[in-house]
């Protein structure tokens, strides 16, 4: 796991948000919750030093050499406006947004990752931070599905696809997804697996903070004795995001 060793600057904070689908279930429901997005960033962008998008961003990405999904311009003109003002973006790719092959993160100085990282802040808390896919016990086929999308090979070959039928294939994926099929989650207990994931992490390593996406579920739950599984949720219902300023984290819901 690749470890990160971070500070903030008096004054600043970090901010995580997770599954906002940006794209689904339609053109007209995806724009007025971009709207919503841009809103919470344009509110947090004075006091932000480190904004982390933990996976799942859009419904469906896919970047070919010089083509990349329209769309979505408000959402990025504002976070390229953030990074021109020296916000530090961290990119999680999800499962609907796993193909991105360095467009952000050339326009927008981000960094990406594909898998958890683990993060120590100066002085301060520890955590893992990942978009949770293919991450503890069961869900051997998406694991198995994972491992083709994410075969170089099976990228170059559907990268020569023309785009208007590679995003067309991939939009009628996409509305058979739980997010377009508005399909409710259910809290599993003791058999979340992402929470399973986490207190196995803690048995080899304690760490403050499990911070994760993908589950579609907020949730605030205890990993040993001290530490905490925290999930975003997503923003189709809930708009869950998490801030912290070195000493306090806390999630909150934006209703702006």
């Amino acid at each position: 796991m690749r470890r990160l060793s971070l500070s903030l600057l008096p004054g600043k904070k970090a901010f995580f948000a997770s599954d906002f689908h940006l794209g689904a279930p339609d053109s007209a429901r995806s724009l007025e919750r971009e709207k919503k997005l841009v809103s919470w960033l344009n509110s947090i962008s004075s006091e932000c030093q480190y904004l982390f998008l933990v996976g799942d961003l859009f419904d469906f990405w896919f970047e070919y050499q010089h083509v990349v999904p329209k769309g979505h311009i408000r959402f990025l003109g504002k976070l390229a406006e953030m990074a021109d003002n020296g916000v530090q973006i961290f990119l999680f790719t999800g499962n609907h947004d796993m193909w991105m092959f360095g467009y952000l993160e050339e326009q927008l100085g981000a960094q990406l990752f594909r898998e958890p990282v683990d993060i120590k802040w100066e002085g301060s808390a520890s955590m893992v931070v990942g978009h949770g896919d293919g991450l503890g016990p069961g869900d051997h086929s998406y694991k198995f599905l994972k491992m083709i999308f994410r075969n170089p090979v099976c990228q170059w070959l559907f990268a020569f696809l023309h785009p208007a039928i590679g995003m067309g294939i991939a939009n009628k994926w996409s509305r058979h997804s739980r997010v377009t099929n508005n399909k409710d989650e259910e809290f599993l207990g003791e058999k979340e697996f992402l929470w399973i994931y986490c207190k196995e992490l803690e048995a080899r390593q304690h760490h403050d903070y499990y911070i994760f996406g993908h589950r579609h579920l907020p949730l605030d739950l205890p990993v040993g004795d001290s530490g905490r599984y925290l999930n975003l949720g997503e923003w189709m219902n809930h708009c869950r995001f998490i801030e912290f300023d070195g000493s306090v984290l806390e999630m909150k819901e934006w209703i702006g």
